[in-house]
């Protein structure tokens, strides 16, 4: 007999088959995720708001839907949170920063829309680094996440929130949003699986923009399988977005399905030579290497693969990333919408925008909107943002050019397992090398995936695996196959 305690145990995929049976309602495991998120967030804080009322009626109309008779989903009725980047109507969008504190969106996102129309039900907005930027949680305004293996820790950045949420067992499913690597750093140091889709296969609309030519909304899940469904949920072209590639999903879910079966005959990993471990901790670098000899006895074989330009992938990143952010964020200037300081009649318009700016934007984000500035003023554009945009595309015909000797590429997915609270914030470039091994995928524009390889002092590590353009259904197949043999990671318990 299964009790909804167990339930908030179970995969995404799990909780859908209780549900098609009758054997649990959507309302009931609704109200199990609650409890749990009542139980344990307070420590964890992976939560920015919890959306109860819309939760639950949510899933009443799933438990309609299917006593009607209705044929639903394969997510239906199965609970989802949302990283606080995403639009949804009604329910507070904060993107983590004070300038937009209680601003209520009067639409849905398109990633929110199809969520709905699967018949998922969103239980709430996720913690996140203030607008995307940061790779701890720690530059929240709202406060850090605890990662659920150890809570003076942090669970990743920027989407810590859907990453803890997953490991607490506050959610079977989220939405994150990768930019640099904010989908996939976050589920390597909580030991869940994070995938980033092609750029342009999820689409943007109703995403507050970071950077724009590299934001991509993807899927957050506990296994392999559970992500593929939830990619081919919210995956798919929309036309109210420009950069929405006008193509189908690749089957993700049957790739998942097949690599479940652990065999990789014929398949071939490219083993980025620049990312094979160095620079990483010992223990990372160990658990990477014994993933690789796990996969080569499925049949997998590996082939070194020299990418010399991914040197220059981060500071090529942290260029193109603030200059492009400098440019989205002049939008919240405390006229239209958000925080509004200072307007006591006796001051300018100019002034105004600067008290609110200064008082709505972190640190952070300040530091990034002054370094995209200035590279992109008058004198420095084609000495900074234009010789980024060069290294950018010298990135892409490495890339190119490894996939002409392998299937996927493979790396670790960060160099370190989670470090504690505080430990990096005095330094911005020891915290933006939390990103190192993930920004070249979001340079050149192809999917990766980051999928639990073991543990290194007792803290969860993770592979990344890296494919083609529109080639998302290969890294599944890849993850799936390596989760077959590795297994799901269980943290300890709150």
């Amino acid at each position: 007999m299964t009790t909804m305690a167990d339930v908030t145990r179970m995969t995404a995929t799990e909780i859908a088959a209780l549900i098609a049976t009758g054997e649990a309602s959507a309302v009931e495991v609704t109200r199990a995720h609650l409890d749990r998120i009542a139980a344990v967030d307070d420590r964890v804080h992976a939560f920015l708001h919890v959306d109860t009322d819309g939760a639950l009626e949510a899933a009443r109309a799933v438990d309609a839907k299917r006593a009607a008779g209705e044929e639903l989903g394969p997510l239906a009725g199965v609970p989802v949170a949302v990283k606080d980047v995403l639009t949804a109507k009604g329910v507070p969008t904060t993107v983590g920063s004070k300038i937009l504190e209680g601003w209520r969106p009067p639409y849905d996102s398109t990633i929110v829309r199809r969520l709905r129309a699967a018949g998922t039900v969103m239980l709430g907005k996720t913690n996140m680094d203030e607008f995307a930027m940061g790779s701890s949680t720690e530059y929240s305004a709202y406060g850090p996440t605890g990662n659920p293996w150890d809570l003076g820790r942090i669970p990743g950045g920027s989407g810590g929130g859907s990453s803890a949420a997953l490991a607490a067992y506050e959610a079977p499913l989220a939405i994150g949003s990768d930019t640099g690597g904010s989908i996939r750093q976050p589920g390597a140091v909580t030991g869940t699986v994070g995938a980033k889709p092609t750029y342009g296969g999820t689409s943007r609309y109703g995403l507050v923009a970071f950077s724009s030519s590299l934001d991509t909304p993807g899927p957050c899940a506990r296994t392999v399988l559970d992500a593929a469904l939830l990619h081919e949920a919210i995956g798919g072209h929309d036309p109210r977005d420009s950069t929405s590639i006008p193509a189908p999903v690749p089957d993700v879910v049957a790739a998942a399905r097949a690599g479940a079966s652990g065999d990789l005959t014929g398949v071939k990993l490219g083993l980025v030579t620049e990312f094979s471990g160095e620079g990483a901790e010992p223990g990372v670098t160990a658990a990477f290497r014994d993933a690789v000899d796990a996969l080569t006895k499925l049949g997998a074989e590996v082939v070194e693969v020299s990418c010399p330009h991914f040197q220059y992938a981060l500071p090529a990143y942290y260029l193109i990333a603030p200059s492009e952010c400098s440019s989205n964020l002049a939008r919240f200037d405390g006229v239209r919408f958000g925080l509004r300081v200072g307007d006591d009649g006796n001051r300018g318009l100019e002034e105004v925008m600067s008290l609110t700016r200064d008082a709505g934007f972190g640190p952070e984000v300040k530091r990034r909107i002054m370094l995209g500035t200035y590279a992109l003023s008058s004198g420095y554009y084609d000495a900074y943002y234009g010789q980024a945009q060069k290294v950018r595309t010298l990135i892409t015909r490495d890339f190119t050019a490894a996939f002409e000797q392998a299937d996927v590429l493979i790396s670790p997915t960060t160099p370190f397992v989670a470090f504690p609270f505080g430990s990096r914030t005095a330094d911005p470039y020891q915290m933006y090398l939390a990103d190192l091994f993930t920004i070249p995928t979001n340079l050149y524009g192809g999917p990766g995936i980051s999928v639990p390889c073991g543990l290194s002092e007792g803290l969860p590590v993770g592979l990344q695996i890296m494919a083609p353009t529109m080639a998302d259904d290969r890294m599944y197949r890849v993850g799936a196959a390596l989760e077959s043999v590795i297994g799901t990671l269980t943290p300890p318990e709150l």
